[in-house]
């Protein structure tokens, strides 16, 4: 069964003695007869532009063939704008006893190739000739792939740097499995220098998503083919081939056969994880010495999630899903929820694929390798916040607010605007002119405009709060405390505020 990316050369066609074809030599620009055919197709009208799919040998006898040369010239131009690989005319006496001459000359002039069918050559015929020619195609594609899945499932068996060898002999081109760092983790016959274009094609190629491959062209006439491993939506790791031809289609084909295998022997990259692990548990190794092992990067993030509803046991599905989505090995699962510790910060689109899986997410600030142990108290803050707001929270992007605790912040604020409370009737207008205040940075007239009183009333209703709160609003600390107790005041609204002011790093 032929596809749509199987295709043969023009010259299969042209070369068929059956058919009895004869070229128009001028029409051919260079490279023209290995251009590809992916089917014949029969048209007789027009303009058959738009009913077109590129790629075809189209078939004409002229039935509609205008007169005019500017016609027959626009003809030729909308062919070659819909992609067909090559004309073929068909004599048809007493219709056209010979190829138009004004048919020929566009061909030459716009450089498509043109063919001239004999009577004695019915189209079906060459259409017929095509289809089997691609049958043909496609069975040797099939076979090759086939061979090459054979031979590269037999050096999976060995480990990455075999297979890696094996795909790279398969497709004749350097290979190099780049890691999420991009270091190497295993090539076969890469240049001992990277090329110049290289980190851009792989950084072009993390910033993407789903389903992706990557290509260029080096200024030697190298072409680059890149592309993950697989599960290729989320994969750390690169693969990419260089040689001096363009990959093709059966040959993408088996380099996403060895990107698959490389994402099943890749297992191996958690050496430095069954390493560190064995060492903890025979005691060979203090806990300290094994953790830069384990870590061997600059920075981490803790990420956790708190069960959204009633679930199953923690089973080996939602391991291997969150190991996938949060790229990560190092990934604990108990009690409904889990704990993960990534070298990156996820993405929305992850926390919110993570969030429907039936968590609520939180990540940490980032955290050296050393601080990783001590980060438990602040991913607990940050699952409380979360289930307090009902939504992902992302330390970093969420502020001060995040890490306190909802009951902390209450009794705060409860306690530092007590002497506030105690004004009675007077209380609701001082705390407005105070978080106001506090809101244009000291400054009295805008305060006073923003209440719409004047400015000695608003420095009044401050030397009051002073007097109540006995503070000194000039010192910076106290105006940062008084602004977090106010945001926090359960009057005011729950931490994160419901007067303009909530958490803008919070996932929505």
């Amino acid at each position: 069964m032929t596809t749509a990316s199987t295709a043969i050369p023009l010259r299969a066609v042209v070369d068929d003695d059956a058919l009895h074809l004869d070229v128009v030599a001028d029409s051919l620009r260079a490279g023209a007869l290995d251009r590809p055919v992916r089917w014949a197709h029969v048209s007789e009208l027009r303009n058959p532009g738009p009913y077109l799919l590129g790629g075809e040998l189209l078939l004409t006898a002229g039935v509609n063939l205008a007169d005019a040369r500017a016609d027959v010239d626009d003809y030729v131009r909308g062919l070659l704008d819909a992609g067909i690989t090559a004309l073929g005319f068909g004599v048809t006496p007493p219709m056209h006893d010979a190829l138009p001459e004004a048919l020929r000359e566009a061909c030459v002039r716009h450089g498509l190739p043109l063919l001239v069918v004999p009577p004695r050559t019915p189209f079906l015929a060459i259409s017929r000739a095509v289809a089997l020619a691609l049958a043909d195609a496609a069975q040797r594609e099939q076979r090759r792939v086939a061979v090459a899945r054979e031979a590269l499932i037999k050096a999976a068996a060995d480990g990455l740097r075999p297979l890696v060898r094996a795909l790279g002999r398969q497709l004749g081109a350097w290979v190099v499995l780049a890691g999420r760092h991009d270091e190497a983790v295993a090539e076969h016959g890469a240049p001992a220098r990277w090329p110049a274009e290289l980190p851009e094609l792989l950084a072009r190629l993390r910033a993407g998503r789903g389903i992706r491959s990557a290509t260029t062209e080096l200024a030697d006439g190298t072409a680059l083919l890149a592309q993950p491993v697989s599960p290729q939506a989320t994969a750390s790791q690169l693969l990419v081939l260089g040689r001096r031809e363009r990959f093709d289609a059966t040959e993408r084909s088996i380099v996403a056969v060895g990107a698959g295998l490389l994402g099943l022997a890749g297992r191996a990259r958690d050496a430095p994880l069954s390493a560190a692990t064995t060492a903890l548990l025979l005691g060979s190794a203090p806990p300290e010495e094994v953790l830069p092992r384990l870590l061997t990067g600059e920075e981490y993030r803790v990420v956790a999630g708190t069960p959204t509803r009633r679930r199953a046991a923690d089973d080996l599905a939602d391991h291997d899903w969150l190991c996938t989505r949060l790229r990560t090995p190092l990934v604990q699962l108990a009690g409904g929820g889990f704990t993960a510790i990534t070298d990156c910060c996820p993405a929305p689109e992850v926390l919110s694929a993570v969030r429907e899986r039936g968590w609520l997410p939180v990540v940490s600030r980032r955290l050296r390798a050393d601080a990783v142990p001590r980060a438990g108290p602040e991913v607990e803050a940050l699952l409380d916040r979360a289930r307090s707001l009902g939504r992902p929270v992302v330390a970093e992007r969420a502020g001060l607010s995040t890490v306190v605790r909802p009951e902390a912040a209450s009794a705060f604020a409860a306690e530092l605007l007590a002497p506030l409370r105690a004004l009675g009737p007077d209380r609701r207008g001082l705390v407005d002119t105070l978080r106001t205040w506090l809101a244009h940075h000291g400054s009295w007239e805008r305060t006073a405009t923003a209440l719409g009183v004047h400015r000695n009333s608003v420095r009044h209703r401050i030397g009051q709060v002073e007097r109540a709160l006995g503070v000194d609003l000039a010192d910076p600390e106290t105006r940062m405390e008084l602004w977090f107790a106010l945001r926090w005041d359960e009057d005011g609204g729950a931490p994160g505020g419901s007067r303009g002011s909530a958490v803008g790093g919070e996932l929505r």
